[in-house]
């Protein structure tokens, strides 16, 4: 009888952040700042409204100051940033965060601090968000290997969902803890905790690669994505995406609250049912990419996230059951959303050239983020001219239509983020040339 020597256990290989020093230290100090920002984004305009004592209009000028840096500014940052070490400029843009919110506790404390101050500080603050954002799009891809890219946004994107979902809490109780001047004062030691996180990743950041094939125009980033089908269909679903978002969102708390009696604290637990969603559909993404493949699972998720609202518009009931029925569709939508960004990002990162990412990412972010205010307006036009039902149900068709670039088939079919690549190539081969030559590797 012959015995087999039984062949010891491959030992199971630990996540990403248990076995990369520099990526944990990153991650962390991202996950401080994104809470930041969106504490940041709460506490500010309750400074205006509580310790200013403006009424609508003094939050909305604060609100506005802080958007404006993302219209104005992408493409400029995504240029400046493509030649130069990304890691070290966000911790700059962290230390210039701390220093522009701790003008307000400390203009308060002087009994100097006014609307235009802060308003100033905002504007400043959002310009530091973009830069650090656009950055740290670009600087991931050189702190781990393109295999551990997706892992690597999952991470990221799992701190940003629940962050989104914790912030607004957050700010309340230190506004209610503290009072608003103070809270301000901790959420400028957030950043101050972000800047160390990144200081502590040692990995040598290599230089900035330079592809002298490529154009290096301010205007490259949005040329990149025109030339490339799958820059070009995820901008396009990102871009219609928001919009249409824009527009539900407000006919939608008119609809539930003002003339269907869901209360105000319904209103806002049936949102929040979203980002619950949303974290698990982050954690689960990188599991349904593996059993679907890339792009079904990417598919998959934009079939919940902009398929689940079209129920909206259509619910019967009023109070509590409605305010259920509108949880149940947030967090089937909000899973959709959150395994749909961390495959997005990935995607990006990958198709978008070495040379290039903070370029592509610049125009990107403009495209994206420019369409919001025009969201809102048309939103309020359809409204009022019609009702704010069938502004629900507008903004709801949009997110579906929203889908439809990714349906196509070169995104469909892809088993792995790399094939992007031959699938562009195999795509360059049948069509003809692009007035920007197609620098895809």
């Amino acid at each position: 009888m012959t015995s087999r020597t039984a062949e010891p256990a491959t030992p199971k290989r630990r996540g990403l952040l248990w076995r990369h020093h520099d990526f944990r230290w990153f991650w962390a100090g991202q996950s401080i700042s994104v809470l930041g920002t969106q504490v940041t984004s709460i506490a500010l305009p309750l400074v205006a409204a509580l310790t200013l004592d403006t009424g609508a209009g003094g939050v909305s000028v604060v609100a506005t100051a802080s958007f404006l840096p993302n219209v104005l500014l992408p493409l400029f940052a995504g240029h400046w940033l493509e030649t130069r070490r990304r890691r070290r400029i966000m911790i700059a843009a962290d230390i210039l965060r701390t220093a522009l919110l701790a003008l307000v506790p400390l203009a308060w404390a002087l009994d100097l601090l006014s609307l235009p101050l802060l308003a100033a500080v905002a504007f400043g603050v959002g310009a530091a968000s973009v830069m650090f954002d656009i950055g740290s799009f670009a600087y991931i891809p050189s702190l781990v290997t393109e295999e551990e890219l997706p892992a690597a946004n999952q991470a990221v994107q799992g701190s940003a969902t629940a962050a989104q979902v914790a912030g607004p809490g957050v700010a309340g109780l230190l506004v209610q803890a503290a009072g608003p001047a103070a809270a301000v004062a901790i959420d400028s030691a957030s950043y101050l905790a972000s800047a160390l996180g990144l200081a502590k990743a040692r990995k040598p950041e290599s230089p900035p690669e330079v592809d002298d094939t490529l154009p290096t125009g301010i205007l490259e980033g949005l040329k990149r994505i025109l030339v490339n089908p799958i820059l070009r269909a995820l901008t396009v679903h990102a871009a219609v995406y928001n919009l249409s978002a824009q527009i539900l969102t407000v006919n939608l708390i008119v609809w539930l609250v003002k003339e269907r009696g869901l209360s105000a604290g319904g209103y806002g637990l049936a949102l929040s049912a979203g980002g619950i969603g949303a974290f698990f559909g982050t954690m689960i993404a990188l599991r349904l990419a593996r059993r679907l493949g890339y792009g079904h699972a990417f598919v998959a998720s934009l079939a919940l996230s902009t398929g689940a609202p079209l129920l909206l518009a259509t619910f019967p009931f009023s109070g509590y059951a409605l305010g259920a029925a509108v949880a149940a569709v947030q967090l089937v939508s909000g899973a959709g959303l959150g395994s749909a960004n961390v495959l997005s990002v990935t995607l990006r990162q990958v198709v978008a050239p070495r040379g290039s990412l903070a370029r592509t990412n610049g125009g990107y972010r403009l495209l994206i983020f420019g369409v919001i205010p025009f969201g809102s307006a048309l939103g309020g036009v359809i409204g009022q001219l019609a009702s704010s039902r069938a502004g629900v149900a507008v903004g709801a068709i949009g997110l579906t239509l929203s889908a439809i670039p990714m349906a196509r088939r070169h995104v469909r079919t892809l088993r792995d983020p790399k094939d992007a690549r031959r699938v562009m190539a195999e795509s360059s081969r049948h069509e003809d040339p692009p007035a920007v030559a197609s620098p895809w590797r």
